[in-house]
């Protein structure tokens, strides 16, 4: 998990640029792009903790494997499912409430069995060692959404 503890440092980190946006870059301000990824991770987090093992059937999937292999989303191509875009109020003290919660909740993925998965919308269904590539890839796909929306 150390991968995802720094990037979470790093989320930490930008909590003081919340309320900083730019159309340019992103029509949702930083506190969204923080909030978002920390739904995603506790989201993802609580699937897998709650998956079947014997429900995972592997099966070939292009997209899958082209993030994975080369780790970068690319921007402006899929919209965040209505359960993981950030709703109300997200201010300075609820993100550094989720963010405590969330280093909290990845920690329990250091005890799931490697047989555990994650049911993507796009890359189907992936065991816990990618689901957890996924995480950090999608995580650092906002940071850098993040940085170029502090940037201005």
């Amino acid at each position: 998990m150390n991968n995802l503890d720094k990037l979470l440092n790093q989320l930490e980190r930008k909590i003081s640029f919340c309320e900083t946006s730019n159309q340019d870059i992103s029509q949702a301000n930083v506190a969204w792009h923080i909030e978002h990824s920390l739904l995603t991770l506790n989201g993802i987090t609580d699937f897998l903790i709650k998956s079947d093992t014997k429900d995972y059937k592997w099966k070939f999937n292009f997209v899958r494997i082209v993030v994975l292999t080369m780790k970068k989303i690319p921007r402006g191509r899929a919209k965040a499912p209505k359960v993981l875009q950030p709703q109300g109020n997200i201010n300075k003290n609820t993100l550094v409430t989720h963010l405590s919660m969330t280093r909290n909740k990845i920690k329990e993925l250091e005890s799931l069995s490697k047989d555990k998965y994650f049911q993507h919308p796009f890359f189907g269904k992936i065991k816990l060692k990618q689901t957890i590539t996924f995480l950090e890839i999608h995580t650092k796909h906002h940071i850098d959404i993040i940085e170029d929306i502090i940037k201005k």
